[in-house]
């Protein structure tokens, strides 16, 4: 009767030890599964590294338990701090960086580029225009800017009509042009003019994508030229870079196309299809007194005409006949020339009207 109690007690001191090492390790493997619930399911490698831990929590040994625990600890908030920080850069770099970017794309032109659009802007318009065009602000009223557009388109189609076949060779142009006019002065009209035409008509018999390269080229001339008066005017729209301008020939290429063929069609019209007369497209230069007879004021309501051209915004038409019809050499007394229409001008005396300071 006194070994049973014994027996028991010794029973139950045998299943202590055991007792306490499975709950050691049921209290690792709740801190194991605490630590391993902050980690996110959708990795792949730490679905892995997951199996492989909880293996590791089988180990009946608690100091290997408790330093794979430290381990696992470390690795969950290493990996914390990896998925919930994935901005490179901080707002204020972001924004410092969009800042400068902006900065970069609303910038003045350097000097040089403005210098030389200038000059060249004088040479086609004038060189009160473009000092105008560059000291002035047309941020009010842009009135300056537009009429310089229209001069520039003006100038642009003369200088195209007045040679002989739009968009041929320039040194071919040249002599052509050359022995019509001593056609026109030596031989009677009919035959002058009946030479021109065959020689138009075959130029592009000859060369049938010459009218498509004409229209593209008028159009590429009317924007480059276009830009250069944005670009001294001080405009931050259209900017000198291929985007910007490829965006303003976007808007603008189906109104500069329409007039691009009607210029080259008007050139077939008056030197294929009219042999009684020459026609020809005038403008007033710029600088030179107001005449008129020969020349209209865009702004006649506004003040006095008597003044210095400033542009032309409109062009005129002229027609010329040889009143002889001898072989004896025409003088310019046997030329009747006639002004159609006459062009319209823009006057100096007009600038401190549509733009005082």
């Amino acid at each position: 009767m006194n070994v049973r109690p014994s027996t028991h007690i010794d029973r139950r001191r045998s299943r202590d030890p055991a007792r306490q090492r499975s709950n050691s390790s049921q209290s690792q493997q709740i801190r194991l599964s605490a630590d391993w619930s902050e980690i996110h399911d959708d990795s792949d490698t730490l679905s892995q590294t997951n199996g492989n831990h909880r293996r590791n929590g089988s180990d009946p040994h608690p100091d290997n338990m408790s330093t794979v625990s430290e381990e696992e600890r470390a690795q969950s908030h290493s990996l914390e701090t990896f998925l919930n920080k994935i901005d490179l850069w901080s707002g204020a770099q972001f924004t410092a960086s969009a800042t400068e970017l902006c900065t970069f794309s609303k910038q003045r032109p350097n000097s040089a580029k403005v210098m030389q659009a200038s000059s060249e802007v004088a040479t086609r318009l004038g060189a009160a225009l473009s000092r105008l065009l560059a000291t002035r602000d047309h941020s009010q009223d842009p009135m300056l800017v537009q009429l310089a557009l229209q001069g520039c388109i003006s100038y642009c189609i003369s200088r195209a009509l007045s040679s002989f076949c739009i968009g041929y060779q320039s040194k071919a142009n040249i002599t052509l042009t050359q022995i019509y006019t001593h056609m026109f002065h030596s031989e009677p009209q009919p035959t002058s003019s009946r030479w021109r035409a065959l020689t138009h008509k075959h130029i592009h018999e000859l060369h049938p994508e010459l009218n498509e390269y004409a229209i593209n080229e008028m159009m590429e001339t009317i924007f480059c030229w276009s830009l250069d008066i944005f670009l001294i005017s001080g405009s931050t729209n259209p900017q000198p870079n291929p985007a910007s301008c490829e965006n303003f020939c976007a808007c603008f290429g189906a109104q500069v196309k329409h007039i691009s063929k009607a210029a080259c069609r008007l050139a077939q019209v008056t030197k294929e299809e009219i042999m009684s007369a020459n026609f020809e497209v005038i403008a007033a230069d710029s600088g030179q007194p107001f005449d008129g007879q020969e020349m209209m004021d865009a702004f006649e309501d506004y003040g006095s005409s008597d003044s210095i051209v400033l542009c032309t915004t409109e062009l005129g038409l002229r027609c010329s006949t040889r009143k002889s019809t001898s072989d004896i050499p025409a003088s310019e007394e046997s030329i009747d020339r006639c002004i159609l229409l006459r062009p319209k001008v823009v006057l100096e005396s007009v600038v401190e009207v549509i733009d005082p300071r």
